[in-house]
């Protein structure tokens, strides 16, 4: 489970106590969750998690620049970077290079012939992530509560371990999760009470829900 777009260091420590496995941050200006890598690294510290992390963390990215993700790895030192644009599986590993931290890469998705794209990634990440493709002209690229059919995932086989995301909340996602077959998932917008603002008994509510389909 990952809860993404994390921007304050209560909502943070919510995640870790519900149970969460990743945390995203999000280095993406134009997002109503965006934080700078200086800010991330503070919110880290705030919620004791500088040095010692229970999780994952994920800072989640768009067509970043090479001085941004410097930044990214001097302040945060991510364990995974998201790639959430244009990427190629070329500027992929460019990014590893340079951050050290491994790859999620975001495919969108609006029909069958979307997931074929996640064939030419089979070396560049490490896991992929599908997520329902936002309108033509949008600002965000995600983190909008949009959703995709979820059955053209079932049975499907990847290269690499995947997360499905999109339109994802508490009440919901059991229902994703068994018309997808999907072996992680990721939550952003749907454990809000407004863009941005993370509520902590969502957090709780949605990992509770996932637990429920598949106990530990």
């Amino acid at each position: 489970m990952k809860i993404c777009g994390l921007t304050t260091p209560e909502t943070l420590r919510a995640a870790v106590d519900a149970g969460a496995d990743f945390v995203g941050l999000v280095a993406y200006p134009r997002s109503p969750r965006a934080v700078s890598p200086l800010r991330a690294a503070a919110l880290l510290e705030e919620a004791g998690m500088a040095r010692e992390r229970p999780v994952k963390v994920v800072v989640v990215t768009v067509n970043p620049d090479d001085a941004l993700l410097k930044g990214i790895a001097d302040w945060i030192a991510p364990n995974f970077i998201q790639l959430h644009g244009s990427e190629t599986p070329e500027r992929a590993q460019q990014v590893r290079a340079i951050t050290g931290a491994g790859i999620i890469k975001c495919i969108p998705v609006s029909g069958p012939a979307d997931l074929e794209a996640a064939s030419v990634w089979s070396e560049a990440a490490d896991h992929l992530m599908f997520d329902a493709r936002t309108p033509e002209g949008s600002s965000l690229p995600g983190g909008m509560g949009l959703s995709f059919d979820w059955t053209m995932l079932k049975g499907r086989a990847f290269a690499r371990p995947w997360f499905l995301a999109g339109g994802l909340n508490p009440d919901n996602v059991a229902q994703a999760l068994g018309a997808s077959g999907a072996p992680m998932v990721d939550v952003s917008s749907g454990v809000e009470s407004a863009p941005g603002v993370k509520e902590p008994a969502l957090i709780a509510a949605f990992v509770e829900a996932v637990r429920a389909t598949s106990p530990r």
